[in-house]
């Protein structure tokens, strides 16, 4: 991938919009000129698909670059790790044949997402009054929430060591039974045997064998890296507009989902990332409730999801579709550090006479520039929307810029214009070979 930062040792590859953008591909495509590949936030909410000739992968929580044999993957300690999503998510790879021994570490501090989470997950967000968030009901809200309480959270470094928590464990099933009791649950959740005392040890117990000898203090193991000269490439779970602070909140996940959250999510310096792929589609997606301005509520939309196969890897919904929301993704360039894009789905678009693109928000009187703090003045701004020509010839074996369309090369050129960020890369469908890398 050819850039300006191209030169730039480490990488970093997060998502420019309400997540499923691609970033998967990206990193699978950006890992063969890397050493590790590390995740650095978020759980098993995260959906990466990767398509190998006639082989889709859907990865969860293990870093898309796992499939690049050359590569080590690294899960760092700002995810927050569900043990049975990750031991099945392991032994799906294994029985295709891609073994990640001595490929895989995961580290101590990474937090455990518990079967108890994923019931108060559901009961929070069904008790929302009129703000469901629309979660993937992963567990993972309730397991940051955990990890900031500290006391009653258990992280990867007890899993190994499950002997010496016992009694903190059989003190925090105990009162998780009386706060989801209180929030709701039913009796036959409550009493179902996973969410007891014994029902949650015996599922660590059956998870610590396989998860204990992948488990490290990766912070040191990556600074041994970087001094080592290895390449590395750091992997965003969800995108942009998810981000804790800076998304659409209260429509976001727990967890800072751009460069700012490397640091902290992975272990290493502020210092250390120069290059930023920020990863969005050609037009808008999103899964789950919340503001949607440039939303296509018409034949349009129903037609890029069916196109563009627009529904979840990890919960199959169907996925909102839209016009492309230059506005927002401007808002994750600055805020997301994005040196240079890559834009997916440019096949998916072929055949439309016009295209629209967002270019600001109308909120009664006042035009707006960026995205309002307040979720209900957001959901009800009037998107500007820009018509621009489209094209009707497929592009899916487009190999070079020069050769797409004339009013495909101009759209790109007309985003690059609204978001201040070039586009380095694009692709025309979901294979490897199906990738535009854009000289300058």
């Amino acid at each position: 991938m050819s850039s300006a930062n191209s030169h730039s040792k480490h990488a970093c590859v997060v998502g420019m919009g309400w997540g499923d953008e691609g970033k998967g591909k990206i990193v699978d495509l950006l890992a063969g000129d890397f050493d590790v590949v590390i995740r650095f936030n978020g759980g098993a909410n995260a959906g990466h698909t990767v398509r190998i000739g006639d082989d889709a992968f859907a990865l969860h929580l293990l870093p898309s670059g796992v499939l690049r044999e050359s590569a080590v993957s690294v899960i760092g300690p700002g995810v927050v790790v569900d043990p049975l999503a990750l031991v099945d998510e392991i032994e799906g790879l294994e029985s295709r044949g891609i073994s990640l021994s001595g490929r895989l570490l995961i580290s101590d501090r990474a937090h455990l997402v518990m079967p108890y989470h994923k019931l108060e997950d559901r009961l929070r967000d069904s008790g929302s009054q009129g703000k469901k968030i629309g979660t993937t009901a992963k567990g993972i809200g309730p397991c940051y929430a955990e990890k900031m309480l500290r006391s009653s959270a258990f992280r990867m470094v007890d899993l190994v060591h499950l002997d010496r928590h016992t009694d903190r464990l059989k003190m925090v099933c105990q009162r998780k039974q009386a706060i989801l009791a209180a929030m709701g649950a039913d009796d036959e959740s409550l009493h179902d045997d996973a969410l007891d005392f014994d029902g949650v040890r015996s599922m660590l117990q059956s998870v610590k064998n396989m998860l204990s000898g992948y488990v490290t203090d990766t912070t040191s193991w990556l600074e041994d890296a970087i001094s080592k000269g290895r390449n590395l490439l750091f992997e965003s779970a969800n995108g942009m507009l998810l981000d804790i602070d800076h998304g659409t909140f209260p429509f976001v996940t727990a967890s800072h989902t751009g460069l700012n959250g490397v640091p902290a999510g992975a272990g290493v310096s502020p210092h250390l990332v120069q290059r930023c792929v920020g990863v969005t589609k050609a037009y808008a997606t999103r899964v789950g409730n919340g503001p949607f301005p440039s939303e296509l509520l018409d034949e349009r939309g129903d037609r890029i999801r069916e196109v563009g196969r627009e529904f979840g890897t990890t919960t199959g919904r169907p996925r909102r579709c839209g016009w492309l929301d230059a506005v927002t993704l401007r808002r994750s360039v600055v805020l997301g550090g994005v040196t240079e894009i890559a834009m997916m789905h440019m096949d998916t678009l072929s055949g439309l006479p016009e295209i629209g693109i967002c270019t600001g928000y109308r909120l009664g009187d006042e035009t707006l520039r960026s995205i309002p703090a307040d979720a209900d003045d957001f959901g009800a701004v009037e998107p500007i929307i820009e018509m621009v020509a489209g094209w009707l010839d497929d592009v899916s074996s487009v190999k070079r810029f020069e050769d797409l369309p004339d009013a495909a090369r101009k759209y790109i050129v007309r985003v690059e214009e609204l978001v201040g960020a070039s586009i380095s890369t694009v692709s025309v469908g979901p294979e490897r070979n199906q990738t535009i890398h854009r000289t300058r």
